[in-house]
């Protein structure tokens, strides 16, 4: 039993993912990405391991020479009581300060987009893989199913 117990711990000192934003590779064309480190509190953290978390609607913004991460919704971690979390809170992410001034003037000149695509685990410390992203078209999207379609159908006929 206490091998079991070891093996689930250097498995979270690796790379364990918590949550992907499978809706934002549809929508976004992805230029970018870029790993932050995401500053939470204890109850957040416990929620995240549990994976009760949602990406939904989520984005990433600068505002005051900080990075954030806007519209997450961690869910609220029932034994923490009175010391639980707003679920729906703004998170800093832990960017260094000129891969955030060059992020800030991306987004402003071009109109592109910073939304999270990722959460995982990375050595005990929560990271969130954030794409700097372009919306697609209508056509786009179509284009890409068809694309998709055609790949299932040469699998299916060659094997």
């Amino acid at each position: 039993m206490a091998k079991g117990k070891a093996a689930a711990k250097d498995e979270d000192k690796g790379n364990r993912s918590i949550v992907r934003n499978r809706k934002a590779r549809h929508e976004y064309e992805v230029l970018e990405t870029i790993e932050a480190g995401v500053a939470l509190v204890g109850s957040e953290v416990k929620s995240l391991r549990d994976g009760k978390v949602s990406l939904v609607d989520a984005y990433a913004e600068v505002r005051g020479g900080e990075l954030w991460l806007v519209g997450a919704d961690i869910a609220i971690y029932v034994f923490a009581n009175q010391f639980n979390h707003d679920p729906r809170q703004r998170r800093k992410l832990l960017v260094h300060k000129q891969e955030i001034r060059k992020l800030d003037t991306k987004t402003r000149e071009k109109g592109l987009t910073l939304v999270p695509l990722e959460l995982y685990f990375k050595n005990g410390k929560v990271k969130a893989l954030i794409g700097l992203v372009k919306g697609k078209r209508q056509y786009d999207r179509r284009d890409a199913a068809r694309k998709r379609d055609q790949a299932k159908d040469l699998a299916e006929q060659l094997g």
